[in-house]
């Protein structure tokens, strides 16, 4: 694991009904193609980034500000991904 990455920052809601059930399926299908352990936290509490139920439990409404950290050999590009589908509500999930 001496090649492991963290990575963490910070981003908005951006989807006027907030982080609701299909988004939140978005970002956990996003999440599940990166090798990285994903967190996302809310005012101190942190959940899994790999589970829908987690997500729907921070109760993100639009404007929340979220933190998503990842860590493993490719977390940058993982924290960049899942970021862009938080403040990019019309982000689609990768195909490849």
């Amino acid at each position: 694991m001496s090649g492991d990455k963290t990575c963490e920052a910070e981003f908005v809601v951006k989807n006027e009904l907030g982080l609701h059930a299909r988004p939140a399926g978005h970002f956990v299908t996003e999440a599940a193609r990166y090798r990285a352990q994903i967190s996302v936290g809310r005012s101190g509490e942190w959940v899994d980034g790999c589970s829908v139920l987690s997500l729907l439990s921070l109760a993100a409404s639009c404007g929340t500000r979220l933190h998503i950290r990842a860590s493993g050999p490719d977390a940058q590009e993982a924290v960049a991904a899942l970021g862009r589908l938080v403040e990019h509500p019309q982000s689609t999930v990768s195909t490849d």
